[in-house]
C-alpha cells in the first residue's frame, strides 16, 4: 500500500515532510495564511486532516510512527481543525434545544418515498456499481468503526461511562474478533468484489467522504470537545437502524452476497438496543453530571447531520446524473486490484 496522493498545497506538505528523517528539524509545513486561504472543506484541508489523524490510529504506509506527536504536525493539524470548526459552527449551529434535536434523530417521515438519502436511492433505483460505490466511501471509517467514540471513555464518568462501554462492547464483538463491526464490514467488502485493506481507498473518495471521518476524529482527540463526540455518538446510533434496514433491503434487491447483507442487518437490530441506551445512559447520563454540556452535545448532532447530509446529496446528485460519485471509479477483483481508468465524468 502507499499513502495517498496530495491533492494541494497543504496536504503535499505533509507528506513531503513524512518522507524526511524525523529527526530532521527543518519546517517546511504551510501556515496559518495558507489554511486560511483554502477551503476548509475543499480536497487538500481534508486530506491534510486525513493524514494528521490516521497517524493516532494505525499510521500511514512507510511513514515512521514518531511523527504522531512531532510539534511541527501538531501546529499545523490545530490551525486546520481551527478551520474546519469555525467553519462547522457558521454552517451547522445548535438552537439551544438538545432534547428536540434528539427527537429529531429518531422521527422517520410516514412516507419515506421522497427521500433523498443514498440509502433510499440504494434500496429503489441504485445499480450493483453504485452499491460497490457506496461500500468504497464508508470503507473509510467503517474499517476502523467506533475507534473514534472510544477516545470519550475516559472523558466520561458514571453511568455515561457506563453506557458508552456497553455498546462500544457490542461494536468490538463482544469478545468475539470475527464479531467485530470493522471485520464484518471488511467481509462485506470481500462480498462485493472489493479489497478489504485499511486505506486502500482514500485516494478514491472525495473531501465531502473524508470529512465524515475527521468530523468524528476531531471530537474524539480533543477532551474539551467531550460533549460534541456525545452527541456524533448519539447521531449514529439513533440513525442506524432505519438506514441499515434500507439497506439491507438494497442489498437483497441486487443479488449481494450473505456478508454483505449481514453488515447491515447485524446494525438493524443492535443499533436498535443501542439508540435506547445512548439517548438514556449516555446523553442523559453526561448532561446529569455536566449540564454545560448541552450545547455541545446538541452541536455534535447538527455537525453531523450536515457533514453526512453533504456526503449523501453529492453521491446521490452524482448518480443521479448517471456518473461516479468517487473522485475515480475502482476496479474490481478484490485484493490488490488495480483502479480502473478515470472515466467520462469521473471527479477531479
Amino acid at each position: 500500500m502507499h499513502c495517498p496522493a496530495a491533492r494541494g498545497e497543504l496536504s503535499g506538505a505533509l507528506l513531503e515532510l513524512f518522507g524526511r528523517d524525523p529527526g530532521d528539524g527543518r519546517d517546511p509545513l504551510p501556515g496559518a495564511p495558507a489554511v486560511a486561504a483554502a477551503d476548509p472543506y475543499g480536497e487538500d484541508v481534508q486530506l491534510a486532516l486525513h493524514l494528521c489523524y490516521e497517524l493516532h490510529y494505525r499510521g500511514l504506509p512507510g511513514v515512521s510512527d514518531a511523527w504522531e506527536w512531532d510539534p511541527r504536525v501538531l501546529r499545523l493539524r490545530a490551525v486546520l481543525e481551527s478551520a474546519f470548526l469555525a467553519a462547522l459552527r457558521a454552517d451547522a449551529p445548535a438552537a439551544g434545544d438538545v432534547d428536540a434535536a434528539l427527537e429529531e434523530l429518531v422521527t422517520e417521515p410516514p412516507d419515506d418515498g421522497g427521500a433523498d438519502g443514498a440509502s433510499y436511492y440504494l434500496r429503489d433505483h441504485g445499480t450493483s456499481e453504485q452499491l460497490r460505490e457506496y461500500a468504497v466511501h464508508r470503507s473509510v471509517y467503517q474499517l476502523k468503526e467506533a475507534d473514534p467514540h472510544a477516545w470519550a471513555i475516559p472523558r466520561l464518568t458514571g453511568q455515561a461511562k457506563a453506557g458508552l462501554v456497553a455498546v462500544e462492547y457490542d461494536e468490538f464483538g463482544a469478545g468475539r474478533a470475527d464479531r467485530v463491526h470493522a471485520t464484518l464490514y471488511a467481509d462485506l467488502m470481500r462480498d462485493l468484489g472489493l479489497d478489504d485493506t485499511y486505506g486502500r481507498y482514500v485516494d478514491a473518495v472525495p473531501a465531502v467522504t473524508l470529512a465524515t471521518g475527521n468530523l468524528m476524529s476531531l471530537f474524539g482527540l480533543h477532551r474539551a470537545l467531550r460533549g460534541c463526540l456525545v452527541g456524533h455518538f448519539a447521531t449514529l446510533e439513533c440513525t442506524s437502524p432505519p438506514g441499515s434496514r434500507r439497506l439491507v433491503r438494497a442489498m437483497e434487491r441486487l443479488g449481494a452476497g450473505p456478508a454483505a447483507v449481514r453488515f447491515y442487518a447485524e446494525h438493524v437490530s443492535a443499533d436498535a438496543v443501542h439508540e435506547q441506551l445512548v439517548r438514556r445512559d449516555v446523553v442523559g447520563g453526561l448532561l446529569r453530571q455536566e449540564a454545560g454540556l448541552a450545547a455541545d452535545v446538541e452541536f455534535g448532532v447538527t455537525a453531523t447531520l450536515w457533514v453526512e447530509g453533504r456526503f449523501e446529496r453529492h453521491v446521490v446528485e452524482a448518480w443521479r446524473a448517471g456518473r461516479s460519485s468517487l473522485r475515480r471509479p475502482v476496479g474490481g477483483g478484490g485484493k490488490g486490484a488495480a483502479d480502473a481508468p478515470v472515466g467520462v465524468g469521473a471527479g477531479p
